[in-house]
């Protein structure tokens, strides 16, 4: 496919594509690397979101001490492209991915989570097949119901079980809430995440009558870092989406009751106006094929009173739905959609169209793309 050169402007764009302001992602990295610091955690960012190494050596240099991948093929994609300290976040199952995942262990740091002895003896017996020791933390169920132990006794008894079997070193807990992490209202998600907290001590208190040192303690997001600090038990946090930041996020609220703007937009998906022959509508080429939908329909940027509707594939439709506003797109116009989930929204999408100042920088890929495995 051809791509633009150097210096090109956006409005010379084909579309629909991926564009991140480089600009305002280095402002989000550094005021969350920032943030971490003031709190005494360390920052480790999910690059599930982004899945692209640049970005997670941009993290590390303002002061990550690593990323989360979700996936041993993210986790991959990450080593080679020269991010030396990983945590899987995911429970690993299977010969093959047990052996992918050893193997990384010879060039990078790599940890993983458990939380069933079954598999931690697989783990072991991979790392021993390998010649390499991975660190393991306890998956412990903050009230999330997807993995995790949600007995912390049971959570302590699994600690003691890592640090006996050889191939492996017990880090510590994973203690991640995904669920609370776009409850609505700042209110409201400050006491999901203070009923997480509460749960943690819980599983702290089990790992100290155990006798079990957990030198990290891994979780928080995006929605929920400020009310999980350090003094709640975290050392480390493990947000992703305050790189580009999307609708679904923002619209969680801040703590003004209005929406949540600690971070700047970063990322749209940049769409045409190909079609104005409805009278009371205009078509762009952007679909279900181009933005996820978990999310909700994602917010047209810069065009007051006009909503987006999917209408199908390759169309979103363009409504003004206010008496007033931005006066309707004309053919050819170029349209941008801040997506209401980014991650499944960049999962879609083979590059990055990196601008600075309305100017494309470069064309970056979006490496682990289709990493599931």
């Amino acid at each position: 496919m051809l791509q633009p050169l150097p210096g090109t402007e956006i409005a010379d764009f084909d579309t629909p594509v991926l564009v991140v302001d480089i600009d305002a992602v280095q402002r989000n990295i550094e005021k969350m690397a920032a943030i971490a610091r003031q709190a005494g955690v360390a920052l480790r960012p999910h690059a599930k979101t982004h899945k692209s190494p640049i970005f997670a050596r941009r993290q590390v240099v303002a002061g990550a001490v690593g990323v989360c991948c979700q996936k041993v093929g993210e986790a991959e994609v990450m080593a080679a492209g020269g991010v030396t300290d990983i945590l899987v976040t995911n429970e690993i199952i299977g010969r093959v991915k047990l052996a992918r995942l050893a193997g990384l262990a010879r060039i990078v740091q790599i940890r993983t989570v458990a939380d069933d002895a079954e598999a931690v003896a697989w783990l072991g017996k991979a790392a021993r097949s390998a010649g390499v020791t991975i660190g393991v933390l306890v998956d412990c169920d903050l009230g999330h119901a997807r993995t995790g132990l949600a007995d912390p006794r049971a959570a302590a008894e699994l600690g003691k079980t890592i640090a006996l079997t050889d191939g492996l070193r017990f880090d510590g807990l994973q203690a991640y809430h995904g669920s609370i992490q776009h409850t609505e209202g700042w209110q409201a998600r400050k006491a999901a995440a203070d009923a997480a907290n509460a749960r943690l001590q819980g599983f702290r208190s089990a790992f100290a009558e155990a006798r079990l040192a957990c030198a990290i303690v891994s979780g928080a997001g995006t929605g929920t870092f400020a009310f999980q600090p350090a003094a709640a038990g975290y050392t480390e946090w493990q947000c992703g989406s305050y790189l580009f930041m999307d609708k679904e996020y923002r619209d969680a609220k801040g703590e003004d009751g209005g929406p949540y703007r600690v971070f700047e937009h970063a990322l749209t998906v940049l769409a045409s106006v190909v079609s104005v022959a409805g009278a009371e509508h205009c078509v762009v080429d952007a679909g279900y094929k181009s933005m996820s939908v978990d999310g909700g329909d994602p917010e047209v940027q810069g065009l007051p009173g006009w909503t987006f509707g999917f209408a199908g594939d390759e169309h979103g439709r363009l409504r003004h739905t206010a008496k007033d506003g931005a006066a309707r797109p004309k053919l050819g116009d170029k349209v941008h959609l801040v997506p209401g989930h980014g991650d499944t929204t960049i999962n879609l999408h083979d590059d990055y169209y990196v601008v600075s100042g309305g100017r494309l920088v470069g064309v970056w890929p979006v490496a682990a793309r289709g990493r599931v495995r």
